[in-house]
């Protein structure tokens, strides 16, 4: 299950106390202070793992702690500083404070990390200070957990347009393909191997009209061509379910715009699909007359010209 936006709480570990000890010997009755600090509780650390893929675990555990500091002890030793607690997360993740409704970090890179709790101070022993110092208790917060899919392509397109199909047979992805819409309910990754490069494409679910405002699958989704550089608008060519290619491929545009300028102004390569069925070819001459952009025809069914997509792609990239 693809899991893309969870709230979780994390409280870092509370410092160790400081120790209240004297030593006394036979030249010294009163006493010489020989209390150990505490150690410093645990800090929350989250880390981007390019391993990851969605946040589901994140629906069964959203509570996290940090160990506490170890207490100090007589005889000037210290106590053990805790190790920090590291939360593994997707590379694409967001980290959003909600109480001070402000994003901390955009880990958008294998191996970027962000101490989102930071541990207590250990007590002061009476070493240093007589009659101690209280530790200090680890930071608590409220987070929101927002992945936004990181691919170099993503596919765009109304429902049953054929992304699916086409991603199964450009990569090692293995979505859900039947013929009704909405087969596809959360995006799919996959990578396509070139000769000199690899790419990574995205399926992401079909768009309909009003989607930027949350009709169908929404907005929910539509985030997830933020991150793409190139996007691939994949048309039914043949118009089945009595569709029409020009409208739809202008509703999608419209669709783009409405959500954000940015992602609208990314650069698209148009994709004619279905092209082995009837109908497709006459409504391709007709798309042409009025879309003066270079236009791709393909039938991912049946596997054909896939070669020359890919290559656009890859030069595009």
């Amino acid at each position: 299950m693809f899991i893309d936006k969870v709230r979780i709480l994390v409280r870092a570990g509370s410092g160790g106390k400081g120790c209240l000890s004297l030593h006394r010997d036979r030249r010294n009755r009163k006493g010489i202070p020989d209390g150990g600090d505490g150690g410093k509780g645990a800090d929350i650390i989250i880390r981007a793992n390019r391993n990851l893929h969605t946040l589901l675990d994140f629906t069964y555990n959203k509570h996290f702690y940090g160990t506490h500091g170890g207490h100090g002890l007589s005889n000037n030793k210290k106590g053990k500083d805790a190790a920090a607690h590291i939360i593994q997360v997707p590379v694409g993740t967001t980290i959003k404070d909600i109480r001070l409704n402000c994003i901390l970090r955009d880990l958008d890179h294998d191996g970027q990390e962000l101490v989102v709790a930071s541990g207590g101070a250990g007590g002061l022993g009476s070493r240093k200070v007589r009659e101690g110092i209280p530790q200090q208790p680890g930071e608590e917060k409220e987070l929101v957990l927002d992945l936004k899919l990181i691919a170099d392509v993503g596919l765009v397109g109304f429902p049953n347009a054929g992304k699916s199909t086409l991603i199964s047979n450009i990569s090692h992805a293995h979505p859900k393909i039947a013929a009704y819409p909405f087969t596809t309910k959360f995006p799919i990754l996959g990578v396509v191997s070139c000769a000199d490069k690899s790419f990574a494409v995205a399926d992401i679910p079909g768009l309909i009209e009003g989607s930027a405002q949350g009709r169908g699958l929404g907005d929910k989704f539509l985030r997830h061509v933020e991150r793409n550089k190139l996007l691939v608008h994949i048309i039914d060519m043949a118009g089945c379910d009595n569709r029409d290619p020009l409208e739809d491929y202008k509703i999608i545009n419209k669709e783009l715009k409405d959500y954000s300028p940015e992602v609208s102004k990314k650069p698209q390569i148009l994709v004619a699909n279905k092209m082995d069925l009837e109908d497709a070819a006459d409504n391709l001459k007709r798309f042409r007359k009025v879309v003066k952009k270079k236009i791709y025809p393909i039938s991912a069914l049946k596997k054909e010209g896939l070669e020359g997509l890919i290559e656009a792609i890859r030069k595009k990239l």
